[in-house]
C-alpha cells in the first residue's frame, strides 16, 4: 500500500517483458553501443537541427542530484562562432601540445589516439553543443540555489546525449580543451556555470578512421 505523500506524485508503471525478450533488448543495445566510436573526421554535411534538439531533450531526462537538473546545452551552427571556438581551442591545445604542459604521462596514453592540436574538426561539422554545468542555481531574484552532486548529475546527461547522437547516426566526440574558460565567454554564459564537454556533433566523413582500440574485458569492469 502507497505511503501517503506531502507533495505531488504519479503513479509509474514501467514496461515490464519476458525474460528472453528482456536478454534480447539488452544483447542488441549493447551491440548497439559497442560499435559507437569517438570521431576527429567528420562531414560537413548538414544534419537538421531537429535531431541535435532531440538529443539534447533526452540528456535533459537523466537523473540528477534532488532533480535539480544543473545543465545548460548552447547548440551551436554559426560559422563565425564555431570559428572563434575552433581557433580558442587551438591556442590552448598548442600550449598544451608544443608548449610543454603535457606530462610525459600524459602523453603517452595519447599516444595511441595520435591526437595535436589541429582542431579543424569543430569548423567542419555542422553542430557543436557545448554542455556546462550550473554551480548553483539562480532564483529570479538572484538568490543562489545549491546544487548536489553536480559532476555526477552532469556526466551521467552527457552519456545519454552520446547515446542518442548514436542511435540517430550521428557522430561526436567528447572534446574538453583545457582550460575551457573561452567558452563561457564565447557563449556569453553567466558565472554559475562552467563549461563541461564540447562536442562536435555530424556525420563520420566517408573515409573517417578511429584508433583501434579494445575495450576492457567484462572480467576487468565488474567485481
Amino acid at each position: 500500500m502507497a505511503r501517503p505523500h506531502s507533495h505531488p506524485f504519479v503513479p509509474y508503471r514501467p514496461a515490464r517483458h519476458p525474460e528472453p525478450e528482456m536478454i534480447a533488448r539488452g544483447r542488441e543495445f549493447y551491440a548497439h553501443m559497442d560499435a559507437r566510436r569517438s570521431v576527429r573526421f567528420f562531414s560537413d554535411e548538414p544534419v537538421p537541427r531537429e535531431c541535435v534538439e532531440l538529443a539534447v531533450r533526452t540528456a535533459n531526462t537523466a537523473p540528477s542530484g534532488a532533480h535539480q537538473q544543473p545543465w545548460k546545452f548552447v547548440i551551436i551552427g554559426d560559422p563565425g562562432t564555431k570559428r572563434r571556438i575552433r581557433e580558442a581551442a587551438e591556442a590552448e591545445e598548442r600550449r598544451n601540445y608544443e608548449g610543454g604542459r603535457l606530462t610525459p604521462e600524459w602523453r603517452e596514453a595519447l599516444a595511441p589516439l595520435e591526437t595535436d592540436s589541429d582542431k579543424g574538426y569543430l569548423e567542419t561539422v555542422p553542430w557543436l553543443v557545448v554542455c556546462f554545468a550550473e554551480k548553483y542555481g539562480l532564483r529570479p531574484e538572484g538568490a543562489r540555489v545549491k546544487h548536489y552532486y553536480v559532476n555526477e548529475s552532469v556526466g551521467i546527461a552527457c552519456g545519454l546525449l552520446i547515446a542518442a547522437l548514436h542511435t540517430m547516426g550521428l557522430s561526436t566526440l567528447t572534446h574538453t580543451p583545457n582550460p575551457m574558460a573561452f567558452l563561457s565567454e564565447i557563449c556569453g554564459r553567466p558565472g554559475n556555470e562552467r563549461p563541461y564537454i564540447l562536442f562536435p556533433i555530424g556525420y563520420a566523413a566517408p573515409d573517417a578512421e578511429v584508433p583501434d582500440l579494445v575495450r576492457k574485458p567484462f572480467s576487468q569492469v565488474v567485481a
